[in-house]
Order: structure tokens, then C-alpha cells, then sequence
């Protein structure tokens, strides 16, 4: 249970340190990385946010 914790918290901060730089500057670091622009998604970015959104519940 520890490890999973710890996986949640990491993804929590990206999550949050994405939508930040989302908020404050219209980059969306997770659509950079895996391909894509604000607005749009590639099916690897919405698994990304979907696992953020799990880790956040």
C-alpha cells in the first residue's frame, strides 16, 4: 500500500504542476510530452490525465 501511495502522491504533483503551467502560461507539459497542443489530445495524454484524475479520487 506504501508504493501506491507513494505513485499517487507523484502523479498528484504532476497533475497539479501540469494545470499550473496550464493556468499560468497556456503550456500543457503532459500534451508536450506525449505529442499534441492545448485543446487537442492524443489518446496517450488523455490516459495520463485519466490516471491523475484516479489518483486524485
Amino acid at each position: 500500500m506504501r508504493t501506491l501511495n507513494i505513485i499517487a502522491m507523484a502523479l498528484l504533483v504532476i497533475g497539479g504542476l501540469n494545470w499550473l503551467l496550464v493556468g499560468l502560461f497556456s503550456f500543457d507539459l503532459v500534451a508536450a510530452i506525449f505529442g499534441g497542443e492545448v485543446g487537442t489530445r492524443t489518446t496517450l495524454s488523455r490516459i495520463v490525465y485519466v490516471i491523475v484524475g484516479i489518483a486524485a479520487l
